[in-house]
């Protein structure tokens, strides 16, 4: 399921799951979002207005109660920006979903935004990367990105699994925390790769 709240490239991500091995509807529905089997969060844009978005249909509350109830969710880009506590852009500061600590912020990189394929690191334990190389790579764009990851023990007691990327500095590229799995980069945008991402998270519903 695609949670629509007026952000994010829905029809792109519908398709790209699709492509994954799942049936795949998008929607707004409060109920239908609550009893999908798996739950796609993406998002484009500003925090803020990401935000506005999703409280406009509840959807702070629909993450919440999957994730209290171990049902599992995918934030991607600004999807994943928002499962933070607060995002400060033009030195604004708005609120996240709070699910995890830590603040989105601009970069310090020479150039941006950050747009284009770039590999990660991500540790050997990780579900959401296996199967793939060292050197793949999958597609960013992005000015603002967690650049320290401020949870030691996650959902459910688990130790999350951190992925990093590195453009200009160090930041948070994907998180792995129980049924909480999100990507700062784009699957939908990454070809093969991002398919295979997508059918490793689909192989956890």
């Amino acid at each position: 399921m695609i949670l629509d709240y007026g952000s994010g490239n829905l029809r792109s991500a519908e398709r790209a799951v699709q492509r994954a091995g799942a049936d795949v509807e998008v929607t707004a529905d409060h109920r239908a979002a609550l009893a999908a089997d798996g739950l796609v969060v993406p998002g484009v844009g500003a925090f803020a207005a990401c935000m506005e978005g999703l409280l406009s249909v509840g959807g702070e509350k629909i993450i919440g109660t999957r994730l209290a109830g171990g049902r599992p969710v995918l934030g991607i880009c600004v999807g994943m920006q928002i499962l933070f506590e607060r995002g400060v852009e033009h030195g604004v500061t708005a609120e996240g979903t709070g699910e995890w600590p830590g603040t989105v912020e601009r970069l310090h990189a020479d150039v941006l935004p950050h747009m284009g394929w770039n590999t990660v690191r991500a540790p050997e334990s990780s579900g959401l990367f296996a199967g793939l190389d060292a050197d793949t790579r999958f597609y960013f764009v992005h000015s603002y990105a967690v650049r320290k990851w401020e949870l030691d023990s996650g959902l459910a007691g688990q130790q999350p699994t951190v992925t990093w990327a590195h453009h200009g500095e160090d930041f948070v590229a994907a998180v792995e925390n129980g049924p909480l799995w999100a990507t700062q980069f784009h699957p939908e945008k990454s070809g093969d790769a991002g398919a295979q991402l997508l059918r490793n998270w689909l192989r956890t519903l």
